[in-house]
């Protein structure tokens, strides 16, 4: 089953005086874009916490967000009460003014706040750990549905396509005694004698240019290859891409080869369920 690169997870955890958050984000990507935030407390433990994210997630733009809400009553800032004091002694001087409305001017002055660090707990983060390992899961199953979704996208269109291929092989026959008529036409309007024989074997050299008996097969193949892909275990969104990058080419040269004004209708449409195939390969994990 193919896995989509776009996802979001979350999961909360309710500490005795703290909640912690995580949200985690993901969209397409070439490789791994990863963007960590956390609180300063937890910054040495970032390393670690990437590579557990690059781990689980692989490849895609991700934003990883872990979020303190301090819910008891303790807090890491603390009045600076000397320092407090001291710019009200100072504020009396310059005016003479209620001492609650200079309490509210000192408090605001710098310094009247002290921010105590605080330490990283062990066993806390441990705890922290299987909160973003939720989270991790989360966005791994949100992922797990976008790609169902995307495989029934994929196999809708691969069989539009391998639909108007055949269609386009049915009119095969009919074009070639298009182009054989057309040119017997032209030498009969030329009024000229013509080698028969001759005539036949240039004949069957010009239509050789025109067979597209390989670039069905090949085309064929490649569209039977694109499905088993789809059904692999691994993340195949590269293989995924250059697969359709071959099926284009055999496309491509149907169309060169076509000249028949049915036949490059029908390529033109194989063209456009293949570009809306390549939109959403871009996504695949």
């Amino acid at each position: 089953m193919i896995q989509s690169m776009t996802g979001f997870g979350k999961a909360t955890l309710q500490l005795p005086n703290k909640k912690i958050t995580v949200e985690i984000k993901s969209l397409n990507s070439k490789g791994l874009d990863l963007n960590v935030r956390t609180p300063y407390v937890y910054r040495e433990m970032e390393l670690g916490l990437r590579n557990q994210i690059a781990q689980k997630l692989e490849r895609g733009k991700i934003d990883f967000s872990l979020f303190i809400e301090i819910t008891g009553e303790e807090t890491s800032s603390k009045i600076n009460v000397p320092i407090v004091k001291a710019y009200i002694n100072q504020l009396k001087l310059v005016v003479d003014g209620d001492e609650t409305e200079l309490l509210k001017m000192a408090v605001r002055m710098p310094d009247a706040l002290k921010t105590e660090r605080e330490e990283l707990d062990e066993n806390e983060w441990k705890v922290i750990q299987g909160v973003i390992d939720q989270g991790l899961e989360n966005i791994q199953e949100f992922r797990n549905s976008e790609g169902v979704a995307l495989e029934k996208e994929f196999l809708l269109r691969i069989g539009n396509i391998l639909a108007l291929m055949k269609e386009t092989v049915a009119l095969d026959g009919e074009r070639i005694e298009t182009v054989k008529n057309r040119l017997k036409t032209a030498i009969e309007e030329l009024n000229v004698n013509v080698d028969e024989n001759r005539f036949e074997q240039e004949l069957i050299f010009y239509l050789e240019k025109y067979d597209i008996t390989e670039e069905k097969v090949r085309l064929e193949n490649h569209l039977n290859y694109f499905i088993e892909t789809l059904a692999g275990n691994e993340a195949n969104g590269r293989k995924l891409g250059f697969i359709t990058q071959e099926i284009g080419r055999e496309i491509n040269t149907m169309g060169s080869k076509s000249n028949h004004a049915q036949m490059q209708k029908l390529v033109v449409q194989m063209k456009d369920e293949l570009e809306k195939i390549k939109e959403q390969v871009l996504n695949v994990l």
